[in-house]
């Protein structure tokens, strides 16, 4: 059963950066098609991280397996909401994109939000491998991606502020820009946790609400 919860949720990690990726490509490239069905494609995350929650439960109710297995299974409980979260931002861009926001941004505010598309798809990655490999130096990593990402944060709300766009533009871009950031912090608490789990120490304090 920890094969498979373990093949679940390396499939639904890489739907998550899939979802990033695309939707930022969709933002950018103003692909309403392909927004809307990323925005669809959310459900199947949803539904991978019942399915996985599910069979661990039902694990660590059957008594079965060793401490260090239920450790791990209590671990990756605390995990699915952030991977979940992660979907959901991902969703949140899709939508914009869906909408055609790309078009009525400034030119330094899409390649800011390309630059942070491409920090997202890397941190995603790097987070898979901490997971995939039990690692736990890919977690500084992490951090580092996320300092880069909370620098473009802020250089995207100067552009939003400074820029001639028009108010509801800049609202949604700046949602947009707060999504990333997110998907950020939300990868960092993944990639503690499972630090955490490898190396023995407590649960890191989670992200805040989104």
């Amino acid at each position: 059963m920890l094969a498979e919860i373990d093949r679940l949720f390396i499939q639904a990690f890489a739907l998550v950066g899939e979802g990033i990726a695309g939707a930022t490509h969709a933002l950018l490239a103003g692909d309403r098609d392909a927004a809307k069905e990323l925005v669809q494609r959310d459900e199947v995350v949803d539904r991978l991280t019942r399915d996985i929650a599910n069979l661990a439960q039902q694990h660590l109710l059957s008594g079965e397996g060793t401490v260090e297995e239920r450790r791990e299974l209590i671990a990756i409980l605390r995990m699915l909401t952030d991977l979940e979260r992660n979907g959901d931002l991902a969703e949140h861009i899709a939508r914009r994109a869906a909408r055609g926001l790309g078009s009525e941004m400034s030119a330094r505010s899409r390649g800011l939000v390309d630059r942070m598309g491409e920090v997202a798809t890397r941190l995603w990655r790097s987070t898979a491998e901490v997971f995939s490999e039990r690692s736990r130096d890919g977690a500084n990593t992490v951090d580092d991606l996320d300092d880069e990402m909370d620098d473009l944060h802020v250089t995207l709300t100067a552009e939003i502020v400074s820029a001639d766009m028009p108010v509801p533009v800049a609202i949604e871009l700046a949602m947009v820009a707060r999504f990333y950031e997110r998907f950020g912090d939300h990868a960092v608490s993944l990639a503690r946790k499972m630090s955490a789990l490898v190396g023995g120490g407590p649960d890191p304090t989670t992200v805040g609400p989104d």
